[in-house]
């Protein structure tokens, strides 16, 4: 008898670092005939980044090993709801014959609607979710909260099963009244195998020399984009009035509020003890990880916040703030005491100087946080993911589809749809 195979169609609106290995482990599986649609390569090819304000290419391969396809954008490419506007997905998906159709695409972008519309004429089962934590928008007015607690439990009933990247998330379809039986928690992961092997080719000492840091220097580390909504100033002045000897604090990332903190870390007289490593790409990061002491992460708006799983996979400590959907998963079950409020610099200094005075204690958190980022894994996350797609199928009431084990495409095939 031929194997039972399901056909899922994935929307995304770019290859992305994060998702590319799971798309590589999941086409392995042989219950599954997989298939990526992508609205832009954005960052498969150089691209203008507005959040870092640079140029990004990633130097990780995100097109090899899975069945892709480019399907056109006739949008703009803004941040808007045309932005992203891909009319060949509807062709595709309707003469894919899919089982099911997985987006990643928002809600705010018309591709997403594109993708539903066909879907549900297709007969295929139709998975999204949302990453986040609270109905708060990252900026604008408030009448955006009351939109949504009006509009998503509408909006999350269109899906045949809801993803949730996070217990945060999870948490939140309870208070929208959407059934648990409909969500699935797919834990937000990053490759933990490619971290952990990175991290262990790091010769720590010397990549701390080229810091001005020495084995016993406390290495505070801010790795994320210089946006207003990710507080770097909060860490900066933090760690000025924190006032700890032989310490430096390093910011990896790029972005618009670079300049101000060049300026406030000269004001503050901490400039000596400060770095500006400028924006780091994916090879670059497992270094930098692996020779600091202590994350910090103290966003306003953080649905999750990957930095954390990309720390811990290589030893580093790390303390979020309760913004961060990070915090719940994946700090507090390592070290409460690491979770602080959000815009509470008192409590950032708290934490510096107890790391500052406790080093073993904050090695011993390091190598806690490692064990148990290895249960927030990609395996868990594929399976979850698989889970989602049949209790979808099933709901439906739509059966696999019989085809011959060799019937997956060939892998990085691709092709445009007009």
């Amino acid at each position: 008898m031929p194997e039972r195979r399901c056909r899922i169609l994935f929307v995304a609106s770019h290859p992305v670092q994060y998702q590319a290995p799971l798309f590589r482990r999941m086409a392995k599986q042989s219950s599954l005939d997989l298939h990526v649609a992508y609205c832009t390569l954005r960052g498969a090819e150089a691209g203008h980044d507005m959040e870092f304000g640079t140029s990004i290419q990633w130097d990780v391969p995100l097109l090899n090993g899975y069945s892709w396809t480019h399907v056109l954008n006739r949008g703009s490419g803004a941040e808007s709801f045309f932005g992203l506007f891909n009319p060949g997905l509807g062709r595709l998906i309707r003469g894919g014959n899919y089982d099911a159709v997985v987006s990643y695409v928002g809600y705010v972008r018309a591709s997403f609607w594109v993708a539903l519309a066909a879907a549900k004429l297709s007969n295929a089962a139709f998975i999204f979710g949302t990453d986040a934590v609270s109905l708060t928008p990252r900026d604008g007015p408030a009448w955006k909260s009351k939109a949504k607690k009006l509009l998503w439990p509408r909006l999350f009933r269109l899906a045949d099963q809801v993803i949730a990247p996070s217990a945060g998330t999870r948490e939140l379809m309870r208070t929208l009244n959407i059934p648990p039986d409909r969500v699935t928690l797919i834990p937000y992961v990053v490759d933990n195998d490619w971290w952990m092997q990175q991290s262990k080719l790091v010769d720590r000492t010397a990549v701390r020399a080229g810091w001005g840091a020495t084995p016993d220097t406390l290495v505070i580390l801010f790795s994320a984009k210089l946006q207003p909504w990710k507080r770097p100033l909060d860490l900066l002045r933090a760690f000025a009035k924190a006032n700890l000897s032989n310490s430096i604090l390093v910011f990896a990332g790029a972005g618009p509020l670079l300049p101000q903190l060049k300026s406030e870390a000269a004001s503050l007289g901490v400039a000596s003890r400060v770095r500006f490593l400028g924006f780091l790409n994916q090879t670059q990061l497992p270094a930098v990880y692996t020779a600091a002491d202590l994350l910090m992460l103290p966003s306003e708006f953080e649905p999750f916040g990957l930095v954390v799983n990309e720390a811990m996979c290589c030893g580093c400590a790390v303390a979020a703030s309760d913004r961060c959907g990070a915090a719940r998963d994946l700090v507090a079950p390592v070290d409460s005491r690491l979770v602080f409020p959000c815009g509470d610099i008192t409590a950032l200094v708290k934490i510096l100087r107890d790391a500052s005075a406790d080093r073993l204690r904050l090695e011993s958190t390091g190598r806690i946080g490692l064990a148990h980022i290895q249960t927030w894994s990609p395996e868990r996350n594929i399976d979850a993911t698989t889970g989602a797609i049949h209790k979808a199928i099933s709901r439906i009431g739509r059966a696999a589809i019989e085809r011959p084990s060799d019937s997956v495409a060939p892998a990085g095939r691709q092709g445009i749809h007009q």
